[in-house]
């Protein structure tokens, strides 16, 4: 039985985003995140009589050099070597801007696969390795031309860094189709690039692993490794977990509560559900309240409070952050037989809303917005508001905010 461990996507050091971290504990480890993955898989393939490792691209990320990061994987190499297990690497995207890339010596156990292509044997094993390593930053076109065919009489794998035929989220990188692949004749397909694990084939196999470890609520859930178990000239497909902490969305529907007593037991108990479900070491969390309740307006108007209780909560489960909390409540609107509301201060919400629909004001949002988002650094107006309609559902979000936060703030000071 022969083994082999594929992965891709690994980002090395490159920063966890968009968190708000007030644990220096979190930090630390949010830091070592990527590095922690890369362990994770290398005392696996030690542990479990792994044949080879193959990643599938994008190991670094891009132009920041850092003399760290390659002493780091050059000792994950080292003992990778020492046990004998082979590496077969193949350069994405993000590889072919690294300095590292070009300066690092790898140890004897580490292939390298050129722009050029090419082939390996795994050891005296009957598996041969193809692959096709990214020139540069950009391949507008298909590299499935530059593969030679499978080696007859043995397991042929190939590995590629491509979006396929297109992926959300992700340029066109050396673009082919499923069918393309499959027409090769290759027993299994270790692609990267798309940061989702998905089969998208088994006869052969065609397996994009996802990356090892997410780094925003853009890359939720716990990561995995494909782990390939070849026998009798016959591929199966597992995976592993790999990542050291995992992002969650956490949505509670708070309609049912009539006390901030019941509240806090309820966010309580999320938390721990959170906890008791984790498969990796951490969760950082980000948590909406949605509803409509008779509590929405002393929530909003004590939000920082909220924010406070929550954040303590999580401490207290030892294993869980907040990275973010959301607020999307709507508060009972109390109304007569005739369809009117019997609430001032509820009329005056309704008024709101009317306000907030009308195009002039719409239009008065929006610019503002635009303005706000013309002073913030383009990386981060990009992430906001990358087209018009986003924008636009931002400046309605903020003033549906507003507005709440206005009314709260009203009966405040009524009550």
């Amino acid at each position: 039985m022969i083994k082999l461990l594929h992965t891709a996507d690994l980002h090395l050091d490159s920063p966890l985003r968009s968190l708000a971290l007030r644990s220096e504990a979190l930090r630390d480890r949010v830091r070592s995140a990527t590095r922690m993955a890369l362990v994770r898989m290398v005392e696996y393939a030690l542990e479990n009589g792994v044949d080879g490792v193959l990643i599938a691209g994008d190991l670094y990320d891009g132009t920041e050099r850092s003399a760290k990061t390659a002493a780091f994987l050059t000792a994950q190499f080292d003992r990778l070597d020492a046990a004998g297990i082979a590496v077969f690497l193949i350069k994405g995207n993000h590889d072919a801007e690294s300095p590292i890339t070009g300066e690092m010596v790898l140890p004897g156990n580490v292939h390298v696969f050129d722009g050029h292509g090419g082939r390996r044997q795994l050891g005296e094993h009957p598996v041969w390795v193809h692959g096709v390593s990214f020139r540069n930053k950009h391949a507008p076109d298909s590299l499935l031309p530059k593969f030679g065919a499978p080696v007859a009489g043995a397991v042929n794998i190939g590995m590629l860094h491509t979006s396929l035929a297109g992926a959300a989220g992700h340029d066109p990188y050396a673009p082919c189709s499923v069918a393309d692949l499959v027409a090769t004749g290759f027993d299994y397909w270790a692609l990267g690039h798309v940061h989702g694990r998905a089969i998208h084939s088994e006869t052969p196999w065609v397996v994009m692993p996802g990356m090892p470890q997410g780094r925003d609520m853009g890359e939720a859930g716990p990561k995995t490794a494909s782990v390939l178990t070849i026998e009798d000239g016959t591929v199966a497909v597992s995976e592993i977990p790999t990542s050291g902490v995992e992002f969650t969305r956490v949505s509670v529907d708070i309609s049912e509560m009539e006390d901030e007593t019941a509240l806090r037991a309820l966010l309580r108990e999320r938390l721990a559900a959170v906890v008791r479900s984790q498969a990796s070491d951490a969760t950082i969390a980000r948590v909406t309240l949605t509803g409509s309740t008779p509590l929405c307006w002393r929530i909003q108007r004590d939000r920082d409070v909220w924010a406070e209780a929550l954040h303590e909560m999580a401490e207290e489960m030892g294993s869980v952050w907040i990275e973010k909390i959301a607020f999307d409540l709507t508060e009972p609107q109390a109304e007569t037989e005739a369809g009117g509301t019997t609430d001032p201060a509820a009329a005056l919400h309704c008024l709101m809303d009317e306000v907030r629909a009308d195009p002039a004001f719409r239009a008065q949002a929006l610019s503002e917005v635009e303005t706000m988002l013309g002073q913030l650094a383009a990386d981060r107006r990009a992430e906001l508001a990358p087209d018009a309609d986003t924008a636009t559902a931002l400046a309605d979000r903020l003033a549906q905010g507003g507005a709440a936060r206005m009314m709260a703030r009203m009966k405040g000071v009524a009550s």
